[in-house]
């Protein structure tokens, strides 16, 4: 009952920009929490997973006809999503480590404020 109104207030409260931040917030936390596991463990294919697929959902929202920041954002933002398509499989192979995700998400958070 109270994470039904909680979840209410804050759709209400929150707008587009203040949701995207603490999604990134809650997925670089989670890939903060795992950096140092192997990447064979179940946490840490998670969280690279997540991150992921938020950047590919990212990835689907940039590419549409309606989305209306800037062409050249639109490249840049793409080109990264791509990037870290390819640096997560990576990293789930264990050939490469998670910090440059985490740098990328906190650089995207700091655009967001």
């Amino acid at each position: 009952m109270y994470a039904q109104s909680y979840q209410a207030t804050q759709a209400v409260t929150e707008g587009p920009r203040q949701t995207e931040y603490r999604l990134f917030a809650l997925v670089t936390r989670a890939l903060m929490d795992v950096e140092d596991h192997e990447y064979s463990d179940k946490e840490f294919y998670g969280a690279v997973d997540w991150n992921r697929r938020l950047w590919s959902t990212l990835q689907f929202d940039l590419a549409a006809d309606d989305n209306l920041l800037p062409d050249e954002l639109k490249a840049k933002l793409l080109s990264l999503a791509i990037w870290v398509d390819k640096h997560s499989s990576l990293a789930m192979k264990g050939r490469v480590k998670i910090g440059p995700l985490i740098s990328v998400n906190r650089s995207i958070m700091e655009g967001l404020t």
